[in-house]
């Protein structure tokens, strides 16, 4: 078989059209005269989002999703319902929609992006990046004149795409979370195994589709804190109260299990069982109506992580757990977000597109971007925006959270950084001019002046080191 094989030339080359590579992409576009080129293994824009289950819906506020220059959903706030009050949040077919839209309508019509679907990046050689079409079999030799850009660095997992980790054994029914809604042999009973986000969801829309809560067990080998996600919304007196609430809950506190715990009393944080302390700390919103059904489920498995399934039981280590005939085991225990080791996000090689304040994937992204085209020196970029991990842990959630302090600090005193970031629909902690002076976001800021030195001080110790 022949392969063709063409040259183009582009300022950058990003690899990656997901949620962080079009959030890059789109800031830099804004605010530099460059042609940028992406890659993705995808035949089409978003990520992620285009393998997620069918009832997916973003944990956040759509506001705070997408790009810089375009905002996801119209902002408006949910009249009825459990969440009446909170922001809308966009379901799957909305995101894709939105980033099939960003790419043809801004990126593609703009003349100044290219847009390699189905491809994979093969790396450089001889001063040229290789990549190569999976449908057409065609090499593309690229000339870089600028960065390659790395937007695949922080990738999540998910089931749709990544096997369980355990063991099948033959005559087990076991799907993942994306078949759940194609089940047409109604199962006897439903197993969720997982903790995180994905399994809440599973969980919900079981419980919302009629299932009684007798017919589902739930595996989890750890038990999750979550934030309350009317505590997470693009309003500055309620971003202000959580970054106050935070800051007072770790000054006051000789552990990050503690500090939890007063996050809790200040309903800021949510736990499932009452009773159980929680050791993980990913952190993505839940709604107190999500919380009250979880809370119907009575049976829960804590024996760690399971070994395989049979078509009769559940074989974890030094344990077994018997299952109903017809019983459907659901895959949602893929670990989501990804801990490679941080570095600098401008590196000799390329730009690795990473976070900085803590959490809000999108707003990092766009906030790389605007650096990246406003700015000349890699020193002060990274300086501007320093890596910042991902949590796991109770630690870890208090690394993230003194380091993202340090790093909105940085760039916050940055006179032009900081109107794009208060002009930016993605940004957690916008606070419009007009805003500024009134008498509850002034009374909200000055909490956070308050407590934040002590709190900040507390959570670098939290985190095991100091954090300049």
């Amino acid at each position: 078989m022949m392969c063709t094989v063409r040259r183009l030339d582009t300022d950058y080359l990003v690899v990656g059209a997901g949620a962080t590579g079009m959030a890059f992409a789109d800031a830099l576009i804004d605010h530099a005269d460059v042609h940028v080129t992406l890659v993705d293994r995808r035949h089409a824009a978003g990520g992620h989002w285009n393998d997620a289950y069918p009832f997916v819906q973003l944990h956040q506020a759509s506001a705070f999703y997408g790009v810089a220059s375009t905002v996801l959903g119209g902002g408006a706030i949910q009249q009825d319902g459990p969440e009446a009050g909170l922001q809308e949040r966009a379901r799957r077919a909305e995101i894709q929609a939105y980033y099939d839209d960003i790419l043809y309508r801004r990126f593609l019509g703009s003349g100044r992006v290219t847009f390699l679907p189905a491809s994979g990046y093969l790396g450089e050689d001889g001063g040229l990046h290789r990549v190569v079409s999976h449908v057409s079999g065609e090499h593309v030799e690229i000339n870089v004149r600028r960065r390659l850009v790395d937007a695949t660095y922080l990738a999540p997992t998910i089931p749709a795409t990544t096997p369980p980790p355990f063991g099948i054994a033959d005559g087990a029914r076991v799907v993942a979370v994306n078949d759940l809604s194609a089940v047409v042999d109604t199962p006897s009973a439903y197993v969720i195994v997982g903790a995180g986000k994905t399994a809440t969801d599973a969980i919900v829309w079981l419980l919302r589709s009629g299932v009684e809560p007798d017919r589902i067990m739930w595996i989890r080998s750890r038990d999750p804190w979550m934030l309350n996600r009317a505590c997470v919304q693009p309003d500055p007196v309620v971003a202000l109260s959580l970054a106050a609430d935070t800051f007072e809950a770790a000054a006051s506190s000789a552990s990050p299990d503690e500090m939890f715990l007063r996050l809790e009393a200040a309903g800021v944080m949510l736990r499932i069982d009452p009773d159980v302390v929680p050791t993980m700390a990913k952190t993505p919103t839940l709604g107190t109506w999500e919380l009250e059904l979880l809370r119907t489920i009575d049976n829960v498995v804590r024996n760690g992580h399971i070994r395989v399934v049979t078509s009769n039981g559940i074989e974890f280590e030094g344990a077994v757990v018997s299952l109903p005939s017809k019983s459907l085991v659901v895959h949602c225990a893929a670990s989501g977000l990804q801990y490679p080791p941080m570095v600098p996000i401008w590196g000799p090689d390329k730009v690795r597109v990473q976070t900085s304040r803590a959490g809000f994937p999108c707003f990092n992204a766009a906030l790389t971007g605007f650096v990246e085209a406003t700015r000349d020196d890699d020193r002060e970029r990274n300086r501007l925006c320093p890596v910042n991990t991902l949590p796991n842990t109770t630690t870890d959630w208090s690394e993230m959270q003194s380091r993202g302090a340090a790093a909105a600090a940085a760039f916050g005193a940055e006179p032009d950084i900081a109107v794009w970031a208060n002009s930016c629909a993605l940004n957690p902690a916008r606070i419009e001019p007009a805003e500024r002076d009134l008498p509850e976001v002034r009374a909200a800021a000055a909490r956070v002046g308050e407590h934040a030195p002590a709190g900040r001080a507390r959570l670098t110790e939290f985190a095991g080191h100091r954090i300049s």
